[in-house]
Order: C-alpha cells, then structure tokens, then sequence
C-alpha cells in the first residue's frame, strides 16, 4: 500500500467516522472495488489523460451518482482529479484496517483444499471469536496442494491444522531426539 493510499484512505475514514457512516461507506467501497476488478477497462478509461477530466468525473457521475454517499463519491472524484485512481484499491485496505482495528475485529484467511460449506465456515468463526476474543471476519482461499485440515492466519499468526503441518511438527520432533 502506498503512502498516498494510506494519506486518502485514512482521511476519508476520519470524515466517515465523524459523520457516522464508516460502516455504511465501507460496504459501498467494497462494492466499488469489485466493479473496478471486475472492470478494469473502466478504470483505465477513467485514468486515460487522452479524456478530459470533466467527461471522467461526468462518468462517475453517471455510474455512482444517487447510487452511493455523496462522500463516497466526491472521494471517487477527488481520486480522479488528483490522476490517483488507481490507489483505490489501497485506499480500500486502509480504510477497512481503521475499521476493524475500531471495531475490535480481526481479518482471518482459511486455507482449505476444498471450499468449506456456510456452516462449516461459521462454526470455525465462532471457534475462532472464543480463542481470540474478537470479532473475526473469515475469508477462504483454496488450494489444492492442502492435502486434508485447515490453515488459519490471523493477526500474523499461523494456526496450521493440515496434515502437511501435523507431518512437518512430527519430522520437527524426530529430528530433535537425540538417540
């Protein structure tokens, strides 16, 4: 993340603090960031230089306009005019990390081989709120090299519930004993 994703990020965390719509403003972020990953020739149509910078901002306009908080939008614009877009994305990050540090919640990744059902990911979250005693918000990634368990990283910790793990601490430990 970059200083000035850190700078506008943060900066429009405080004004939606202050106004008491940080979760709301949040939500609609996200949601933004999607589009621009899902769209990303409508990004780099709202970069391109070749364009005035009324007709980009008339462009937000037209695609969020009534649609998101007019301070959502206006950082949007300010975005654009300052030829910056492209640090949404960090600014996203920035603004979500003030949020859950705010709001005593923690981002959590499970590694799985296989994607875990609804229930399965909720009874994890709920183990995971008891130990840490935080609200966790869980995020899934899957990945074929897991054999069998669970990978868990939360707040730069490494919970390694896989049978790769348990093999890798069982070799730990053979290698330890002294014959």
């Amino acid at each position: 993340m970059t200083q000035a994703a850190r700078v506008y990020g943060g900066s429009l965390y405080d004004l939606a603090t202050e106004e008491k719509l940080d979760g709301q403003i949040m939500e609609q972020m996200n949601e933004i960031r999607q589009i621009f990953r899902e769209n990303p020739g409508y990004l780099k149509l709202l970069g391109e230089p070749a364009i005035p910078q009324e007709e980009r901002i008339k462009l937000l306009d037209e695609a969020f306009g009534g649609q998101v908080e007019p301070y959502l939008l206006n950082f949007l614009k300010l975005l654009c005019e300052k030829k910056i877009l492209r640090e949404f994305s960090g600014c996203c990050e920035e603004f979500t990390r003030r949020y859950n540090a705010d709001h005593g919640i923690v981002e959590a990744l499970v590694t799985s081989a296989v994607k875990l059902k609804d229930d399965q990911m909720e009874a994890l979250r709920i183990k995971l709120e008891k130990i840490s005693g935080k609200k966790i918000h869980l995020t899934q990634k899957t990945d074929p090299t897991v054999l069998a368990g669970l990978r868990v990283e939360m707040e730069g910790i490494q919970l390694d519930g896989t049978v790769q793990g348990r093999i890798s601490d069982i070799t730990k430990k053979l290698n330890e004993v002294v014959v």
